[in-house]
């Protein structure tokens, strides 16, 4: 275990207390129900963000023009199955989208259309990327090539999603809207369907006086776009080894919060490493931030949206995206733009980050996986909308083609995506993760050359380790942190109150983690959380000492993020309509 000065000798690491699930046994169910007890769908999307819902839409557009196949999937050609209480309402971005695929999506629409709806914020016509040397100074950099936005658009991904929605509700598609979906269908080793979840059970999953069972949907095909970490979606990684060959995900965490401000900012702004991180390679501390300026054409205001992005690898217990942020925004570089603001949003949630080597196998019998399920993120030019939108179209087209000519393998869309710009992108930037192990100092310079050569230096394949093998210490990176102030600074808890956070207080938990735990681990949950849910009892509290410990897991506090699952837990399905209400993140 660890000494009490905070130090480890490599033994307290998370993938050593493993959750208590098993994904296939649990979340695989080995056929369908009788006929009379299941609902019959032609396509069934899980997941109701940007990636399911561009699938949704490109689909009943190709359909639209072929009355002959549409007619042979029945009463409901497509349906989309969303465990929030809309469409977009647990989707949570930077973000600046490079415009091309959301063009190619609805061509009928100009970039002034997409501001007037209400889920774009302007075109990006000036940047800045800088390094923070410490609180108080700055040090600007040109932008890397991968990193350069000039052009893009700022755009807010739950506000998309709700536009997406209704657009795939006006061209045919049902969708299902606080339904989780719990269980991947499989019959004949082929996915024909998923059961979605019961509603009204109680914490020890006892029927409630509202109590509803859930449904198998059986579908001729399956899209699995629940984004990170998709309990489904690891159920068929395993069920179909769709990981074989390829390297551990691995993820970061990104805090989110939009303020409307007094003046506009008139620029992208990015920092990479740097405070507040603490540099040392001991800590493992890497991530950086972002402000991006939004124009709301309906009202006016000038908002901007800010966050901190982290990498799950680090090693310090106390390490805190949140907090983090919080401390970020005492930098008079960030003063400056919030000043005289009001917060009027926050949000957290994880994002893959292994890149090209790390995403698995995208089809499936009777199934395909798309967007943020299928590890599609290029970390060096910090962008993934895009990819999720193009990846949904390509899903869409190969299932067409496939169900067309009656057929039900959707291997072709393997192939697309590594001939489009997402496979072409990622293959590009396919080592410019690994580095980080070996910290900003001796990594940053490998980083660099990857990115200047496209990944021919040093060529080969590097190796990725998973986020739960980093043996974790308590150090004093909480040390730093601000308190909250509830004007500028922010507690867990109050940011987590303005997400509309709605989870029953009598729902059955969805979080699985052991309970009893060495200290390092406790910790490393206590503070990761960005709602607040793990706490550590009074009397287990003790500075720095070792020793094993209980855990309270607050479980209605979840916003769903999903970082838990990076470092020795597990997110599971909440029951449908649980958890945040974005709107603009």
């Amino acid at each position: 275990m660890s000494s009490h000065n905070g130090s480890h000798n490599g033994k307290v690491v998370p993938a050593a207390f493993p959750p208590p699930v098993d994904s296939q046994k649990e979340f695989v169910k080995r056929g369908l129900d009788a006929e009379d007890e299941l609902i019959e769908v032609g396509v069934a999307i899980v997941g109701g963000g940007t990636a399911g819902l561009a699938c949704a839409n490109h689909l009943l557009a190709l359909l639209g023009e072929d009355p002959e196949t549409l007619e042979r999937l029945g009463e409901v050609p497509v349906a989309v199955i969303e465990k929030a209480k809309t469409c977009g309402g647990h989707n949570l971005s930077g973000a600046v989208m490079r415009p091309g695929p959301l063009q190619e999506l609805f061509p009928h629409m100009t970039r002034e259309d997409w501001r007037t709806e209400g889920f774009a914020f302007g075109e990006v016509k000036k940047e800045a990327i800088y390094i923070l040397p410490n609180g108080k100074t700055k040090i600007r950099i040109p932008p890397p090539p991968p990193q350069r936005n000039h052009g893009n658009e700022v755009i807010s991904v739950s506000a998309l999603a709700r536009y997406q929605q209704r657009q795939a509700e006006e061209a045919g598609a049902y969708i299902l809207t606080e339904t989780s979906a719990t269980q991947l269908i499989v019959e004949d080793g082929r996915v024909v369907g998923v059961r979605s979840g019961d509603k009204g059970r109680g914490k020890d999953g006892e029927p409630l006086g509202n109590f509803e069972p859930g449904t198998d949907i059986k579908a001729q095909a399956t899209v699995l776009a629940e984004g990170c970490w998709g309990h489904i979606t690891g159920a068929a990684i395993k069920e179909f080894d769709l990981a074989d060959g390829r390297e551990p995900q691995v993820w970061e965490l990104g805090v989110k919060e939009v303020w409307k401000v007094t003046k506009p900012l008139d620029r992208v702004i990015h920092t990479v490493a740097g405070w507040p991180l603490k540099i040392s390679a001991k800590y493992h501390q890497i991530g950086g931030s972002w402000m991006y300026p939004m124009k709301d054409a309906k009202t006016g205001d000038d908002l901007v949206s800010i966050g901190f992005v982290l990498d799950l690898d680090y090693a310090d217990a106390t390490t805190s995206a949140h907090d983090l942020l919080q401390q970020f925004k005492t930098h008079p570089l960030v003063r400056q733009v919030l000043d005289g603001g009001e917060r009027v949003a926050w949000g957290a949630k994880a994002l893959p980050a292994g890149g090209y080597w790390a995403m698995p196998k995208v089809s499936m019998p009777g199934a395909v996986l798309v967007g943020d399920a299928a590890g599609i993120m290029n970390l060096a030019s910090l962008k993934g909308v895009h990819y999720a939108i193009k990846s949904g179209m390509l899903a869409a087209e190969a299932i067409y083609s496939a169900l067309k000519r009656g057929e039900t393998s959707f291997e072709p869309y393997e192939q697309a995506v590594e001939d489009s710009i997402i496979g072409k992108d990622l293959w590009e930037q396919r080592n410019t993760r690994q580095p980080f192990s070996k910290g900003l100092i001796k990594g940053g310079p490998l980083i660099n050359l990857m990115i200047a050569t496209k990944g021919r230096f040093p060529g080969g394949r590097w190796a990725l380790h998973r986020n739960d093998a980093q043996p974790m210490f308590i150090g004093k990176t909480k040390d730093s942190y601000p308190k909250p102030d509830g004007k500028y600074t922010f507690d867990k808890l109050s940011s987590v109150f303005i997400t509309g956070n709605a989870t029953r207080d009598d729902a059955p938990n969805h979080i699985r983690v052991q309970k009893h735990v060495p200290r390092e681990i406790a910790e490393t949950w206590l503070w990761m959380c960005p709602a607040g849910v793990y706490e550590i009892p009074e009397d287990g509290e003790g500075g720095d000492e070792s020793g094993d410990v209980d855990v309270i897991v607050n479980y209605t506090n979840c916003v769903q993020c999903g970082a838990i699952t990076a470092k020795g837990g597990r997110l599971t399905v909440p029951e449908g309509g649980d958890g945040p209400l974005y709107q603009i993140t």
